[in-house]
């Protein structure tokens, strides 16, 4: 079996290259269409400039999409010229011209390896940037819920021996009421700093205490106590730490997620699972190209007398299966019943089995 290119590699990934570029163009220009209806109240109502409509949300919500439904795409695409292939009796000709089965799968796999490579750099230099200015503009006219919430019993380690509990913190004003922040060395407890409040202070980049009580705690009696109005301490717990949530993963690139994810496990804070899930989503979507590819080729190689109309729509079915069934395996991590590096790859594990066994079948 030789790899060199041969006209029917060229031809095979023109088609299958080609029919992936303008489903996405076609997609992306209904999908717009639709998310414009369904948003034009919030624009019309916030008054927002036509220009920041184009260049900060839908210029920076086309990577998004394209790459939130990839799957989709590759699997689509590969069915839908797969089976006309197929029902113009290309795939026999092909076959009856001295190719293998196995050789023939060859520029799909390079195809689908283009699209793959595609997809992670999307994932991993593209797409968190402009998510750092899609995230900004919903928020802002979209969904401003985000920026009016409040979170309860906070409890951290921002630095080892240090643990800091929050009773309640309020988006409206900066504030986290119930403010503690606990020294431990040696396994025992040196200091306690209690406070009413802590406002969030820009200009010294640290917290303002209100009503504060410090304990420092020495061998017998010689504990020391402080107590005041006022006070300002600058520690390792940042403004930012209190509106981490689902979206603000997405805008991170790789190194500053994997940051994060490291300073989220050193503090025992819960919303970890949002960043594991992001960091695996990052791969797992890419490599789903490659399973997607043989699945659909296994489906739709041989000639069927009801047309592509029957593979279209396995193909479609299968291929929201798999998006809901990724969407799935994320309910394991926020159960903590699996961590995010086995969950997010359950779905492309089942894939690979069945994709192996329908391409098995297949040349027979």
């Amino acid at each position: 079996m030789t790899l060199k290119p041969k006209i029917i590699d060229r031809y095979i990934m023109k088609k299958f290259l080609s029919t992936f570029f303008t489903a996405l163009l076609i997609i992306i220009a209904l999908v717009i269409i639709f998310d414009i209806s369904e948003k034009i109240e919030n624009f019309v109502e916030h008054e927002v400039p036509l220009k920041s409509i184009v260049f900060d949300y839908y210029v920076n919500f086309v990577p998004y999409f394209i790459n939130m439904f990839s799957p989709l795409f590759v699997f689509i695409t590969v069915i839908f010229f797969t089976s006309r292939m197929a029902a113009n009796s290309e795939i026999v000709a092909i076959l009856s011209g001295g190719i293998s089965y196995h050789r023939m799968m060859v520029p799909y796999i390079v195809s689908a390896a283009l699209i793959a490579l595609f997809s992670l750099g999307l994932n991993l230099f593209i797409i968190p940037k402009s998510n750092a200015s899609r995230v900004e503009f919903e928020t802002k006219y979209v969904d401003q819920h985000y920026t009016k919430y409040s979170r309860n019993n906070v409890h951290y380690q921002i630095a080892p021996g240090q643990f800091v509990y929050v009773q309640s913190f309020s988006a409206y004003n900066n504030t986290a009421y119930k403010f503690t922040l606990e020294t431990i060395k040696d396994n025992k407890l040196v200091s306690k700093l209690s406070a009413d409040s802590a406002v969030w202070d820009s200009t010294m980049d640290g917290w303002h205490l209100r009503r504060y009580f410090l304990r420092d705690y020495g061998s017998g009696l010689g504990d020391r106590v402080r107590s005041g109005e006022a006070m300002d301490t600058v520690i390792a717990l940042k403004l930012s730490d209190f509106y981490r949530n689902q979206k603000t993963v997405e805008t991170l690139q790789q190194k500053d997620l994997n940051a994060l994810i490291e300073t989220q496990k050193m503090r025992g804070d819960a919303n970890v699972m949002y960043a594991q899930i992001e960091k695996n989503r990052r791969m797992t979507l890419p490599f789903s190209a490659f399973i997607l590819t043989i699945m659909a080729v296994a489906l739709t190689s041989k000639k069927k007398r009801g047309g592509i109309g029957f593979n279209l729509a396995l193909g479609i079915g299968l291929a929201f299966l798999y998006i809901l069934f990724l969407k799935f395996s994320e309910m394991f991590v926020y159960t903590g019943t699996m961590p995010a590096g086995i969950a997010l790859w359950i779905p492309n594990i089942v894939y690979t089995f069945i994709a192996a066994i329908l391409y098995r079948i297949a040349p027979k």
